[in-house]
């Protein structure tokens, strides 16, 4: 049953965003890497400038994640308030 809520309420899978970023920051140091090996300096940069955000958002994520519970909460804790009043 939806409350409305879920906006404020939603909660991001953390575990799974870390293994993607892990995934793109290796393939931007590659791409970087093989970029500035062909002489392709535009591409290069746009992959080094790919692995700064990525970099940054594992940051976030690594953050989230040592935060605990408040931002990876259980199966046991909903992920919205109950409707208040009798079932329908």
């Amino acid at each position: 049953m939806r409350t409305g809520s879920e906006p404020m309420t939603a909660r991001s899978a953390l575990r799974a965003r870390f293994w993607l970023s892990v995934w793109g920051l290796v393939w931007a140091i590659f791409g970087t890497a093989a970029f500035a090996l062909a002489g392709r300096t535009g591409w290069a940069v746009a992959c080094g400038v790919l692995w700064l955000v990525v970099t940054i958002d594992m940051a976030v994520i690594l953050r989230h994640l040592r935060q605990g519970p408040h931002y990876q909460p259980g199966p046991d804790v909903p992920p919205y308030r109950p409707p208040e009043g009798p079932a329908p």
